[in-house]
């Protein structure tokens, strides 16, 4: 039996990279796989190459409408809810003196606007579950070229525990917690390589893609964490963070990845 066997998952951002990862995984143990994204071409493609197991429901859930409509869809379609996993957000280039307003506030929208109202109206209907909120090791380290997206991603952080102290004050038996990833490789974090190299001085851009280049993890090692999140295994683990980094913030500075 697996381990999500008879279990509704929804994974927000979930056509491409770390939710994609997980809705494949899920599947794999026996979840039906809600996948939510803006993407329609990359979410209706995997859905359907997961058969009867998952469906692609478009939502920007950025915006709260959307994210209520999304799991009003899941409930009268399935009758239930029991994992919601925030994976959506994007990062863009700026340092905390050259951030523009419209970065900034794209970046926040699509992830910590998003993981508020996704838990919001998943607590809606959930009485028992999980949730889990897709951070960063941003949150933690802090990533000077990427100012917003470190917010955002502490923002995250913040608000996991915030939800957790919520429910369990009121009865509601959902947990909740975060995942804090370093690099892995996906369409998000290529993208975030070719825009650093766009927009840092020379000296800054190859250092970085250096770093980059000694390579970053597989996505199906951060799915492997959410998995175990979400299921039975983790009952009595609430409000917490998980760092998944291969060593990184405990590595000196220029030591290994």
């Amino acid at each position: 039996m697996g381990r999500l066997s008879g279990k509704v998952a929804v994974i927000t951002g979930g056509a491409k990279g770390l939710g994609a990862a997980d809705a494949r995984l899920f599947v794999e143990e026996g979840a039906f796989v809600a996948i939510a994204d803006t993407d329609a071409d990359e979410g209706e493609a995997l859905a359907a190459s997961l058969g009867g197991m998952a469906q692609f429901l478009r939502a920007d859930v950025s915006v709260e409408a959307e994210a209520a409509q999304l799991v009003d869809s899941v409930m009268s379609c399935h009758g239930r809810l029991d994992v919601f996993v925030n994976n959506a957000g994007i990062s863009l280039p700026g340092t905390p003196v050259s951030l523009v307003e419209p970065d900034y506030r794209a970046v926040m929208a699509a992830s910590i606007d998003a993981t508020v109202f996704c838990c919001k109206h998943a607590l809606r209907l959930m009485r028992q579950g999980v949730i889990v909120n897709m951070s960063s090791i941003a949150s933690i380290q802090g990533v000077p070229y990427s100012a917003a997206y470190s917010a955002a991603k502490g923002a995250i952080e913040a608000y996991t525990r915030s939800v957790a102290v919520y429910c369990k004050v009121n009865a509601i038996d959902v947990r909740c917690n975060s995942v804090h990833p370093s690099a892995f490789d996906t369409p998000m974090f290529q993208e975030s390589i070719e825009a650093m190299g766009r927009t840092l001085e020379p000296e800054v851009a190859a250092q970085f893609r250096a770093r980059a280049a000694r390579g970053a993890g597989d996505p199906r090692d951060v799915a492997n964490l959410v998995l175990f999140l979400a299921c039975d295994e983790s009952r009595y683990i609430n409000g917490q963070r998980f760092v998944i980094d291969n060593g990184g913030i405990v590595t000196p500075l220029g030591v290994g990845g």
